[in-house]
């Protein structure tokens, strides 16, 4: 089970360079529900995804190169490319994603939380601006063009 919440930003965190990061391609084989493979630097995953916005059922299965280089022919509208920044904000991890190519410009921070209670309790930092975890236009599947 996923529950998180989306965030625009304000401003990047000054320091934003010294906290780890990956480097993110990723694309969609389908929708409803939403497949979805993913190389993430060397590793590389296919994700399974129902539900709604904030809470969701997420299922990831590891991939050999091979695979993913299979699947990455096959699929629909554009590929997702981003470098993901894993902020802490005890007890929190924000997952700040800068987009690359085709999404260049926008920033979303991500927050990941244990049951939907944390996460209507959650008061974002000062950073953060506009929540669009409602919104479908931040999604992922959406901005490949699904």
């Amino acid at each position: 089970m996923e529950i998180e919440r989306k965030f625009l930003l304000k401003r990047l965190p000054e320091d934003l360079d010294s906290y780890p990061s990956t480097h993110i391609w990723q694309g969609y084989l389908a929708k409803h529900p939403t497949v979805r493979i993913r190389q993430e630097d060397e590793v590389y995953t296919l994700t399974y995804k129902s539900g709604g916005p904030l809470v969701r059922e997420e299922y990831n299965l590891p991939l050999k190169k091979e695979s993913f280089r299979h699947l990455r022919g096959k699929i629909d509208g554009i590929p997702v490319v981003k470098r993901r920044f894993r902020i802490p904000l005890p007890p929190h991890t924000v997952e700040l994603d800068v987009f690359e190519g085709a999404h260049q410009g926008i920033v979303l921070a991500e927050v990941e939380f244990s049951d939907v209670e944390e996460a209507e309790r959650f008061t974002p930092p000062d950073w953060f601006g506009e929540e669009v975890t409602y919104d479908h236009r931040y999604a992922n599947s959406y901005l490949a063009g699904l």
